[in-house]
């Protein structure tokens, strides 16, 4: 195919190729042709051009199929239009020659196809360039047109219409002839002939005035005759013609059009709409007025009822929203005008659809082209006319007149109220202006319409719009309750308004599961009390007994939507109910049967049908409560149900029909309640209940033939192709639905069940729309028989299967397919319950009927039939499991298909094939695979018949999809099938190019990867898919387009390298702006893939295209955000809602950080879109007086106006802003780690030098998009606005303010974000705002930004303000439940915790020198918080008393108070521990502060309300204990996992609890709470990994280890007091204790056992383990050393300082052990305390170069403690156990120190220090052992011998030390020792005077040893040492000559030997004169050094003297250059 890209045909490389390749390296000749002839440059073309010309025209005579003669037709034109034009002319007559040939045969036709393409072209490109000859080609294309096929007539009317199109007026002697050729194609049978013909007239309506004037009647009769048995594709072009051509008149584009006939007014083209409508063919010219229109009595066509609703829409929306805003009224009350005529209504079902059509142009128009605030004014609107036709309802009904038309006004009312209802949900609480205004409000409007005297519709409708407006405006469902209660009271002797207020509570409680606040649970109490009396009374009163009973049961079925907790107190009041609404007893039911007259069977038939929906009700909302005790006791009355089921049809023929629907309604609610149960527990009654449900579905009591609405959704969802469901994926299901064949799924309407008021879910875009009850009934029945067929007998499913055959073949004609498609739904539904129960046929009998009754259906004339029998024979294959049963299946198929040549057998027996596939899979079906590609790839070629096309190319997908590996071997076959098919089959056979599509991608998936090959065979498939793709792409069908973008998407998941994304993405950008759903749906999900991979490739190839094309690509500087953006507002598909977001998010994450102002930019223009709120409603009006001065800072955040343009857009609405703000969120979420987004200073710099864009810089648009989102008129909006406030605080409130030293930027917004959270603290603000308020108040309170208290006091106020809420009585009727109360309330806690927490953390870090002019009067946060103490701190107990209630497991409940607690009631109790679970652990801290503070025995009011028996005798240990149990609860819960943060404040508040003595002396009082406390310390460090978390278990184990030293401090001297010594030893001797002292308090006691599950110590010592072993776990042998650090996560000898202070914290905490234990205990606990600390200390300072972490020293502390131990030196034998351990220690640590083969041995300088501790601290028995002794010499020696001079530093530092030991004989061996070396290197180091390469400081340490020895020494050996010492001391002086140019370490040593010299002659001076009398030299030395050094110190003396005076004058300031005169001195001298 290489070959084929060139300028020129390759005509050598084309002939040789293979005939049936030819079209596929033309067309992709063409395709190169295409690009490359754009992009040429002018004299390479001029060259080749007459060549090109000749060889593009040759290929006319190829018969090139349809997707190459358009290549070819715009190459020809782009050639003509970049080149020269001299063989134009030339080229037309060639074209037009062919035209006129008289040739008509079959193969001749492409050619002429293809020159009528050719012409079209041309024209369109070259438009008047080509002269005149257009009168010649037009004339020659409309007298082809007689003649030709309707391929041919498709393809003249669209070149027909590009030549109208691009001549313009120059042609206009041609338009009548042309408007008379398209005038007889608008009606044509083929559709997409009509299609073509419509889009001619539209460009003709530009063109051509006569159109919109004279003509305009009979083309509005051809447009509703083009809608007679049209297409959707039709009524989609005909509608936008007849709209536009309305339009066009409407607004005539030259007055003089006005003046040849009459003009068109608005109402003259709705009226024009309306007769097409209702009946069509009325002129308007000729009717005196509208009315005379819409007379007449005949039906109207539905397809042209739907065509002219689409026309509706598009006519408004051409016209544009600010045209429709000056017309809302007229345009409203005519289109709602149109459900009240008699022929819009004849019957009830054409009544729904008119209704649906009236809904589905309102919420086209109104939600599509209004903005918000335009939305309420045209609710408002809808409100005028609700009240208008309710007025005239009254008037009709008072004066009995015009009956007929009131009797229709209800369905005007019903659809207003639809819109409404649609509008309150679209605008949420933005809607309050509509019900906040009594004069224009819409709540009595609707109200009124509850009490409609004869319309239960409108009753219905209004309940449903009332609940809506509760749902979008929760602060009113509470009121709207307590107002329908009370009306329903007043007139309670009204049936009407006993049905309407009931639905309207039904549909008001229905709703509350969707507001997130509730209402208060007493309104569910009264509602069920109003309930029961309706019930108990209905026999009162026969005339208001139906509609009491009704009444009753519908409110008990609401109130079941409100959930368990609700329910539960009701529940046995409501199996009372249930049981007296039936029979008792099979007795009582057989009596009833015989008695009764109709109007008590109606009665008693509704009430029980009513008591079942209740129990449906019961079963969806409170599976909680369905427990087998309740279903035990209901199974009863449902049994009676059950039974009264086969009775009916005899009551019904004895007391007449109208009972019909009173018993269809207890089947339905029967069969929905049995659904819901396990089948298993009515399984007794599964014979008489099939008997019902078989005689339902299959119509045996029936006479209407009712189908089920199932059929479609139990076939797999690939099946859209042929059962045409696409349509459901459309802008207009809603209308479309109700032209679907066998669907009963657009005759919806809410007055079919009443049910649906509760049970359906308020949606923005959509009325609930039951199914009629005939097909509601037959839906539940297949519905429950599916559940049971797979517990059913074998025998009975046998008998059912057989029964069904008989039932198809008894009936007839429509029947039998009514029939025939309820089984089908029936058998599908019980095939998918086998295979999901994994239940088989078992029996072969069963199998065979199956069988026989599946067959039958694959030879079925209905395709929905057909495609059932496949997909049932399919799920049957997969239930049976059984390969010869699929062989024996298949077989068959494939005999049908070679034998068979009728359609329907060859269609059904290929699906088949693809659904055994399908189901079997690829292995199951593999030996099948190979003739069934074969069959269906022979069935696709078969281009007679395109409905087998379809079929078969649909079951070949089937195939590849399920294939695997083993179809990979067909891919070939089945690609180069798919190409020639593309190249041929017409472009109107739309469903065999769906297919191909379809097929297309099965393949791709089945390449996979491969595709990115670079073999011959993957390239030849890879580049035939992109040629497939390709020619899709240019397909004129949407559906097909899809499917191009979808193949498309997937080759760019395998090989994105060969997709070229430079057309594809503008393509995708093009196709966002489509009128077809799926075609947005596919570019949506196609660009969502694009950007996860390539974000920014794709963003700046939609950028490139928006500054190329703006308006083909309706793109704007956005770029593709921009678009995305704008289509959030426009789309109502949440699917494709969903992918936006996510596709913008993906581009947000990859792009924002690059592009920063780009997308801030972006988001600030969703945001500040003019919202509904005007300037006076501007939240800065609710500034306080004190932030008035203030008001010059906040102005520039105020919301800008509207801009009145006539051309304005739709401004985004609050969901496109709530998710713009998330955007927002994110991108401070994207630079959270990037410091230079953080720093204005670097920012600054960074951005000036071209370096980026950073956040910090764009501060002041951050704040204000979140101060527009938290002051708009839309709570989500607001909450949004709130935490992108609060995120902003938290990530800039320490970014210091560069040009002002210590303050911060955000200081300069304090007015702002005081004015952004006032609104929400404003009384009529929702709970869950004021709680997201509070927050925010504490965290700008506690971040520290307002330093100044007045500036504080601000916000501080604010919050002050909300603990308001915490004193409301309960005498106030709250508007929202207990929850929400409890969670606005635990809210205002929270902040005063966290604030309380910050202000004692500002207090704690307080310098106590800051002087008052940093705080002026000593004021600080903790003064603004300290007044409230008092009220909070009580309030904070009281909730952390109720968590800890609430925190109780089940089975304690009987301990919770029956009022609740102090925030939540008892009947709200699940709803309100999440809000106690966000709030207790700053509460819990904040309590333990505020005791830490003002002491824990703080006198507290004791309460006399409690009884004695409740009255607390310890009230400061019950609040103790209860904080320490909550924390402790959350700590060790094993059922919930904390967050870090929780834990952190749990472990604080122990900290700072066990901080004081009185807490600490109860805790150490109890060992066991101590040792549970240590144990949950000891779980943490086994379950977190966070090291902050660690540092504070250690310090929590700390104090607990205090405690109990303390406790057993207390106890000893209890003890010591009761057992005086007899004498106490001298001070300086080692104390004896006596043996009868052992027994003296401690762990141990005298035996010395130290129990765990009793001992402190042991649970102490197992929390440090637990330490050691996650940073030091090589102290265990026998671990896995690599592992454990792994889980550990560090490196070895890595260590962060948190780890370091946990070590450290261990190791002192371990030598604080043996204060806990007895004398005797001590010898237990030792080894354990000298193992671990020699262990750490091993591990943590290993040999190997590295320096030991400071954890160390605090190892060698705790060496030194149990060293020094008073029990070491008694001389018991607890002293001598002692004494041995320690000796043992020793020995182990110098046996550490030596290396060996897996380690490294011990680091010298540690191995110094702690050897150093033990010979200081032990005693000489401890000592005196060889071995010892010498290991430590040796120890000492190689310190010394290395060369480190830190180290041997080190040895001679730990030998000083050592040489002064009080024990003489210890140290005198150390001094033989060791002394001699370091004496020998000193006398060395001075031998060489002049170049002293030892360092100083081993100098120096080095003479303080030889002087240590010295003084040691005896005097009359002294002379020896002192003889030693001098000499070097005078050999490290420097000369005189010398001095001042010796370096500075040099002259060091020298200063130092001088000290020294003149410190030791005096000390020693007898030797001192003796060595100098001996050496005369040394003291001639000495001399001149000490004049000399005298010398200097005067000079340098003088110096410093002289410096110091200069720095002193330096010191004074500096006289001021402007002298400042005295205040009022300038006065008094001119006086």
């Amino acid at each position: 195919m290489e070959l084929a890209q060139s300028l020129l045909l390759n005509e050598d490389a084309y002939k040789k190729v293979a005939e049936a390749k030819r079209p596929v390296f033309i067309y992709e000749w063409l395709r190169f042709l295409d690009k490359v002839l754009v992009a040429a440059q002018k004299s390479d073309i001029k060259e080749s051009q007459k060549k090109l010309i000749s060889q593009l025209t040759e290929q006319l005579q190829e018969r090139p199929g349809p997707p190459t003669r358009q290549l070819l037709a715009k190459c020809l034109a782009t050639l003509f239009s970049v080149g020269d034009t001299f063989s134009l002319f030339e080229t037309i007559n060639k074209c037009n020659d062919i035209i006129k040939s008289k040739d008509d045969s079959p193969s001749f036709l492409p050619t002429k196809m293809a020159a009528i393409s050719c012409i079209g072209e041309i024209y369109e490109r070259l438009g008047r360039m080509v002269g005149r000859s257009y009168e010649d080609t037009v004339q020659i294309l409309i007298r082809a047109l007689k003649n030709a096929e309707s391929q041919g007539r498709s393809e003249i009317m669209i070149t027909i219409g590009k030549v109208v199109a691009s001549l313009g007026d120059a042609a206009k002697n041609c338009h009548k002839d042309i408007y008379k050729a398209a005038k007889s194609c608008m009606t044509d049978r083929s559709m997409s002939v009509r299609c073509s013909a419509a889009k001619c007239m539209f460009e003709l309506v530009h063109e051509s005035t006569f159109v919109a004037t004279t003509e305009l009647d009979n083309v509005v009769s051809l447009c509703i005759r083009a809608l007679d048995g049209s297409n959707y594709d039709v009524r989609c072009d005909v509608s936008r013609l007849l709209a536009h051509l309305l339009a066009h008149a409407l607004t005539p584009k030259t007055p003089q059009q006005s003046t040849k006939s009459k003009q068109l007014t608005l109402s003259d083209a709705l009226g024009i709409l309306a007769n097409g409508f209702l009946k069509g063919g009325t002129s308007f010219l000729k009717s005196s007025s509208a009315g005379e229109i819409i007379k007449g009595s005949s039906n109207v066509n539905r397809e042209v009822r739907v065509g002219i609703t689409h026309a509706y829409a598009n006519f408004i929306t051409e016209m544009g929203g600010p045209w429709f805003e000056r017309n809302m009224r007229e345009v409203i009350d005519h289109v709602l005008q149109l459900v009240c005529q008699p022929k819009a209504c004849p019957s009830h079902v054409d009544a729904v659809y008119a209704r649906k059509c009236v809904l589905f142009i309102l919420r086209t128009v109104i939600g599509g082209t209004l903005g918000e605030k335009a939305q309420i004014a045209a609710a408002k609107e809808i409100c005028t006319i609700v009240v208008k036709h309710m007025n005239y309802i009254d008037a009709s009904s008072e004066n009995s007149q015009s009956n007929s038309e009131s009797n229709l006004q209800h369905h005007v009312i019903v659809c207003s109220l639809h819109e409404l209802s649609c509008l309150v949900q679209s605008l949420g609480t933005s809607a309050s202006p509509l019900v906040s205004e009594p004069s224009s409000g819409v709540l009595e409007p609707v109200i009124s319409v509850l009490i409609h005297p004869s319309s239960a519709a409108a009753r219905y409708a209004a309940a449903w719009c009332l609940s809506s407006i509760a749902v979008a405006l929760p602060s009113h469902m509470t009121m709207l309750i307590d107002r329908c209660t009370n009306r329903m009271h007043h007139l309670k002797t009204s049936p009407e308004a006993i049905s309407g207020y009931s639905a309207a509570l039904a549909a008001l409680l229905g709703g509350v599961r969707h507001t997130a606040l509730g209402i208060p649970h007493a309104r569910g109490k009264k509602i069920f009390a109003m309930a029961e009396e309706l019930l108990r009374t209905a026999t009162q009163t026969s005339r208001l007994t139906l509609q009491r009973i009704q009444s009753g049961w519908i409110l008990i079925s609401a109130l079941n939507t409100l959930g368990s907790s609700v329910v539960k107190k009701h529940l046995p009041k409501m199996l009372l109910l249930w049981r007296n609404a039936f029979p008792r007893s099979s007795k009582e039911l057989e009596a009833e049967k015989g008695r009764g007259d109709p109007f008590t069977w109606q009665v008693t038939l509704e009430g029980r049908a009513g008591a079942l929906g209740a129990m449906h009700s019961f079963f969806t909302h409170c599976k909680e409560l369905a427990t087998q005790d309740v279903i035990r006791r209901l199974l009863p009355p449902l049994e009676c149900a059950l039974s009264l089921s086969g009775h009916l049809p005899n009551v019904v023929k004895s007391f007449g029909t109208h009972l019909k629907a009173s018993a269809a309604l207890l089947r339905q609610r029967l069969y929905d309640v049995l659904a819901l149960i396990s089948p298993e527990c009515y399984e007794g009654a599964f014979s008489g209940l099939l008997r019902e449900l078989v005689a339902e579905f299959t119509l045996t009591d029936n006479a209407a033939n009712t189908t089920t609405s199932l059929l479609r959704s139990l076939c797999h969802v690939d099946d859209s192709v042929i059962l045409g469901s696409w349509l459901q994926e459309t802008d207009h299901k809603a209308i479309e639905d109700q032209l679907q064949p066998n669907s009963a799924s657009g005759s919806g309407a809410l007055e079919h069940d009443a049910a649906s008021l509760y049970m359906n879910s308020p949606s923005a875009d959509s009325v609930p729309g039951p199914l009629p009850l005939g097909v509601s009934v037959i839906d539940s029945s297949v519905r429950l028989y599916g559940l049971v067929f797979p517990r059913v007998a074998h025998k009975h499913r046998l008998q059912m299967l057989e029964h069904f055959n008989e039932c198809i073949r008894s009936a007839k004609s429509s029947r039998q397919q009514a029939v025939q498609i309820n089984i089908f739904t029936a058998v599908l539904c019980a095939l998918r319950s086998l295979a999901e129960t994994k239940t088989g046929f078992a029996q072969i009998e069963v199998r065979k009927a199956a069988v026989n009754l599946v067959l039958g259906a694959l030879n079925s004339s209905n395709p929905t039939l057909r495609c059932a029998g496949g997909e049932a024979l399919g799920r049957m294959a997969q239930v049976v499991g059984d390969n010869r049963f699929i062989a024996e299946m298949a077989q068959y198929s494939f005999d049908k298909l070679k034998s068979a040549r009728d359609v329907v057998a060859r269609t059904g027996h290929s699906l088949a094939l693809g659904c055994l596939h399908r189901y079997v899979g690829g292995m199951g079906s593999g030996q099948h695979l190979s003739t069934s590609i074969s069959i269906l790839l022979a069935l696709a070629k078969d281009s007679s018949s395109p409905v087998v096309q379809v079929w078969a190319l649909h079951a070949l997908s089937m195939v590849a999809d399920c294939g695997g590996p083993m179809f990979r071997g067909y891919v070939e076959p089945s690609l180069s099938l798919i190409l020639q098919l593309l190249l041929l089959v017409p472009e109107s056979h739309v469903d065999v190019h769906q297919c191909l599509g379809k097929c297309l991608a099965a393949l791709v998936t089945a390449i996979g990867p491969e595709l990115q090959g670079t073999s011959s065979s993957i390239t030849t498939a890879r580049l035939s898919c992109l040629v497939c793709c390709a020619i899709m792409q240019n397909h004129p069908d949407a559906l097909v387009k899809a499917e191009a973008i979808a193949c498309l998407q997937q080759l760019h998941m395998f090989a994105p390298r060969h997709v070229n994304l430079t057309s594809l993405v503008p393509h995708l950008c093009e196709t966002l702006s489509s009128s077809h759903l799926l075609l947005r749906r596919a570019a949506v999900a196609c660009l969502r893939q694009l950007v996860q991979r390539e974000a920014r490739e794709v963003a700046e190839h939609a950028l490139n295209m928006s500054n190329d094309s703006k308006e083909k690509a309706n793109m704007t500087e956005n770029g593709l955000e921009g678009a995305l953006f704008a289509l959030l507002d426009s789309e109502t598909d949440l699917k494709l809602c969903s992918d936006v977001q996510d596709t913008l998010i993906s581009m947000l994450q990859c792009l924002a950080n690059e592009h920063l102002n780009r997308w801030l930019r972006l988001i600030k223009d969703v945001l500040q879109a003019s919202s509904i709120s005007s300037e006076k409603n501007s939240p800065l009006d609710s500034l306080s007086k004190e932030d008035k001065d203030d008001t010059e800072e906040v102005e520039g955040f105020q919301i800008a106006s509207s801009d009145s343009s006539p051309k304005k857009s739709v401004s985004p609405r609050w969901p496109t802003r709530v998710f713009a703000l998330e955007c927002l969120l994110k991108i401070i979420s994207a630079c959270e780690n990037k410091e230079n987004h953080f720093d204005l200073q670097k920012a600054r710099i960074l951005s000036s030098q071209g370096k980026g864009d950073f956040l910090v810089l764009h501060l002041p648009e951050l704040i204000k998009m979140a101060f527009i989102a938290a002051t708009s008129d839309s709570d989500k909006l607001r909450l949004a606005g709130l935490k992108a406030l609060e995120q902003i605080i938290i990530f800039f409130a320490h970014v210091p303010e560069p040009e002002f030293e210590g303050h911060v930027i955000l200081e300069q917004y304090q007015a702002q974000v005081g004015a952004a959270l006032r609104p929400a603290f404003s009384p009529d603000t929702a709970p869950h705002v004021t709680a997201a308020a509070c927050e925010v108040c504490s965290r700008w309170i506690g971040s520290g930004v307002a330093r100044d208290l007045n500036d504080l006091r601000r916000v501080h106020q604010l919050l002050a303000s909300s603990l308001a809420k915490l004193k409301q009585g309960k005498d106030q009727t709250p508007l929202f439940s207990e929850s929400a109360t409890t969670m606005e309330q635990l809210a205002v806690l929270h902040a005063w915790a966290e604030v309380y927490i910050e202000a004692m953390k500002q207090e704690k870090s307080k310098n106590p020198n800051e002087s008052e002019d940093e705080c002026p009067g000593g004021e600080s946060l903790l003064s603004l918080v300290q007044p409230e103490m008092s009220t909070l701190s009580e309030h904070w107990l009281n909730a952390l008393k109720d968590y800890a209630l609430l925190s109780l497991p089940a089975e304690c409940s009987s301990q919770l108070p029956s009022e609740g607690g102090a925030f939540y009631k008892a009947d709200t109790m699940d709803g309100s521990k999440v809000h106690y679970k966000k709030a207790w652990p700053p509460i819990l801290y904040a309590v333990s502060l505020w005791l830490h503070d003002c002491g824990f025995t703080t006198p507290t009011k004791r309460d006399d309300s409690q009884p004695a028996n409740m009255k607390s005798e310890d009230p400061d240990g019950d609040r103790l204990h209860l904080l320490i149990g909550i924390c402790m609860e959350a700590l060790c819960s094993p059922t919930s996992i904390q967050p870090e943060q929780t834990v952190e404040y749990c472990l604080r508040t122990m900290y700072t609890l066990l901080d004081d003595p009185w807490p600490r002396s109860r805790i150490g009082a109890k060992s066991k709470l101590s040792i549970e406390i240590l144990n949950v310390m000891h779980r943490l460090l086994l379950t977190r990994e966070s090291e902050s978390c660690f540092v504070l278990v250690i310090q929590v184990v700390k104090q607990v280890v205090k405690a109990a030293i303390e406790h057993t401090e207390q106890e000893r001297a209890a003890w010591k007091e009761q057992h005086p010594d007899p004498e106490t030893p001298p001070r300086n001797q080692p104390e004896v204790t006596q043996s009868a002292q052992i027994d003296e308090p401690g762990e141990g006691g005298s035996t010395g056992d130290i129990y765990p599950a009793q001992s402190v110590i042991f649970a102490t010592l197992e929390t440090c383990l637990c330490v050691f072993m996650r940073y030091v776990p090589d102290i265990n042998p026998s671990s896995t050393t690599n592992i454990m650090r792994h889980l550990a996560g560090v490196r070895k000898g890595v260590y962060s300082q948190d780890a370091c202070k946990i070590m450290s914290d261990a190791l002192s905490i371990m030598s604080d052990m043996p204060q806990l234990c007895s004398p005797k205990g001590t010898t237990s606990v030792l080894p354990t305390l000298i193992f671990l600390t020699l262990s750490v200390m091993r591990e943590l300072a290993p040999r190997n170069g590295a320096e030991p972490v400071w954890s160390v020293s605090s190892a060698l502390h705790t060496l030194k403690s149990m060293c020094a131990s008073s029990y070491a030196k008694r001389l018991d034998d607890i002293g001598t156990r002692w004494r041995l351990l320690l000796q043992s220690a020793l020995y182990t640590l110098l046996q550490d120190y030596e290396p060996s083969q897996d380690k490294p041995g011990m680091h010298y300088g540690t191995a110094l220090l702690a050897m150093t501790v033990f010979l200081m601290s032990c005693g000489r028995d401890t000592l005196n052992i060889d071995v010892i002794q010498e290991k430590a010499v040796k120890v000492f020696k190689e310190a010394w011998a290395t060369n480190d001079n830190r180290t041997r530093l080190q040895s001679i530092q730990a030998a000083t030390s050592i040489f002064q030991h009080p024990d003489r004989q210890v140290a005198i061996f150390f001094i033989h020792s060791i002394s001699p070396p370091v004496i020998e290197s000193l006398l060395q180091a001075s031998s060489n005077r002049e170049q002293i390469q030892i360092d100083p400081e081993l100098i120096f340490e080095s003479i303080r040893l030889v002087e240590t020895l010295i003084a040691l020494t005896e005097d009359e050996n002294r002379i020896h040492l002192v003889s030693v010492l001098v000499p070097v001391l005078v050999a490290l002086l420097i000369d005189t000559d010398r001095l001042s140019s010796a370096d500075k370490s040099r002259r060091k040593i020298h200063d130092y030997a001088i000290q020294r010299l003149m410190a030791v002659g005096p000390k020693y001076s007898t030797h001192f004169r003796k060595v100098m009398q001996k050496t005369p030299q040394l003291k001639v030395r000495l001399e001149e050094a000490i004049k000399a050094q005298s010398t200097a110190n005067q000079s340098s003396h003088l110096k410093q003297s002289s410096n110091d005076s200069q720095q002193n004058m330096l010191a004074q300031p500096a006289r001021p250059t402007i002298q400042l005169k005295q205040f009022g001195s300038g006065f008094a001298s001119k006086s």
